[in-house]
């Protein structure tokens, strides 16, 4: 598109502000950006207009994400040892962070980001901590393995915020890193001096831009965290925490600062709506009513939260409050955004015993339209951008279902959002646009396939 070019769909069926919408007329500006959303448009207004051949809904926003732990996805499963639990399985996780090449994580990020596309996921938001060298030592070019993260993602064509991560010491009562952490080894200034290099670096519509990250109470003391809290209000950049993951993180954090987790960022870090908690997993309902008073936002990773034993975020409370909230798939062992939903609303059931818990909840007649629903608002808070939703002056971001997919056969045209959700094997995508452009599908070419198991063949040969 050029000048004041604008492109024009006709979507048959368009989910819009939370509910399904027929014979809508979209267009899209130069800009990547919605200009117009006109639903029940007359017959007339399809002059010109790109058909799209099914279900039309918002993209969505992968809102955490470690690029370099789809590298390990699946070699994780053995269990050697009498305990298997978090901490062991972030031993393993070490072995591969302590081995990846700028090169290599390009390549394993490409693979990524590429599957992520092709599942409907739009953007992508980088917890980025591989600052150095595999020796610990820092690389001439201290953005080195962020620039490799861009790169990847430039080139499938996924939108990335990429928050470079403090991450300053072992553990509440530790003075520094292990000797297995020497590469996530940062100070404010380089982590600041990171992210405002990518700021620099790309522009709108590159499709990347910069947040900050601060990996855990556990990992930066509170001067750290506060001097990173503030330039990032400064520069209005999102700002990204893990907090609350683990049972023992909390047991750790009263012991060190006679606070929970969640209790002390309530009490000292003056968060704000550019603030996403990671995970919140042990949380209280007190404490998940500090958050949503605080504006801040909770991104939940259920197929990781599972997968490592974390536990099972309150969701119940925290949709009854009217919390923001967002998706990740963090380590990857799934690239699915309707797998996360699902079993976000799976872990809920098995817990409680009950069905449509999400729902119920939200006070809504759809459990899918109500997950759908929250995790597409909470993408805006997760990136820093006008992401989320088929909305006038949002950036264009959209997938187009393949109707042909066996979850969607026989489904009536007010249960799609609901066959999307929970009928599996997930429902394939026939188109996924990004800032108005059409992205290419295949998570299979040759040469990024290649490029990939290259570096999966040079980690674990």
């Amino acid at each position: 598109m050029r000048g004041n070019e604008q492109a024009r769909y006709w979507a048959p069926q368009a989910w819009v502000q939370g509910r399904w919408a027929h014979d809508v007329l979209l267009t899209i500006d130069s800009a990547g950006c919605w200009s117009g959303v006109q639903a029940d448009a007359p017959p007339g207004a399809r002059a010109g207009a790109t058909v799209l051949e099914g279900p039309v809904l918002p993209g969505v926003v992968d809102a955490h994400s470690h690029a370099f732990q789809r590298a390990i996805a699946g070699l994780t499963e053995r269990s050697p040892e009498q305990r298997d639990d978090f901490w062991s399985w972030r031993d393993r996780m070490y072995s591969a962070a302590n081995r990846i090449a700028p090169e290599q994580l390009q390549a394993i990020a490409a693979q990524l980001y590429a599957e992520l596309l092709q599942a409907g996921y739009t953007h992508v938001c980088e917890f980025h901590y591989l600052h150095n060298a595999v020796d610990g030592k820092p690389y001439a070019d201290a953005a080195e393995m962020s620039l490799a993260l861009a790169r990847a993602a430039q080139s499938v064509g996924i939108g990335l915020t990429l928050s470079p991560t403090l991450y300053m010491r072992a553990g509440f009562a530790k003075s520094g890193l292990r000797d297995d952490q020497k590469r996530f080894a940062c100070t404010p200034d380089s982590v600041l001096r990171i992210a405002q290099r990518i700021a620099r670096e790309f522009d709108t519509a590159s499709g990347i831009n910069a947040g900050v990250a601060l990996h855990s109470l556990r990992a930066v003391d509170e001067g750290a965290l506060k001097e990173v809290a503030t330039s990032a209000q400064a520069l209005g950049l999102p700002v990204h925490i893990h907090v609350a993951e683990q049972v023992q993180e909390v047991e750790d954090c009263v012991a060190h600062h006679g606070l929970r987790p969640i209790e002390w960022l309530l009490q000292h870090a003056r968060m704000d709506a550019r603030w996403n908690l990671v995970h919140a997993t042990q949380s209280t309902p007190a404490e998940l009513q500090g958050v949503r008073e605080s504006g801040a936002s909770i991104v939940i990773c259920p197929s990781t939260e599972a997968n490592l034993g974390d536990g099972v975020f309150d969701l119940p409370t925290y949709a009854r409050l009217l919390g923001n909230w967002s998706i990740g798939s963090d380590s990857h062992v799934t690239r699915s955004w309707q797998e996360e939903l699902r079993l976000l609303e799976y872990s809920q059931r098995l817990h409680l015993r009950q069905r449509n818990i999400a729902a119920r909840a939200g006070i809504q007649e759809s459990t899918a339209a109500m997950l759908f629903d929250a995790a597409i608002a909470g993408g805006a808070a997760a990136t820093g951008l006008q992401v989320g939703g088929i909305v006038v002056g949002r950036r264009a971001d959209f997938i187009v279902a393949d109707p042909a997919s066996p979850a969607l056969l026989g489904i009536p045209p007010g249960h799609v959002l609901d066959a999307l959700v929970f009928s599996s094997p997930d429902a394939r995508m026939r188109e996924v646009h990004v800032a108005g452009r059409r992205a290419a599908l295949s998570a299979q070419t040759g040469a990024r396939t290649d490029a990939f198991l290259r570096a999966m063949q040079g980690l674990w040969d």
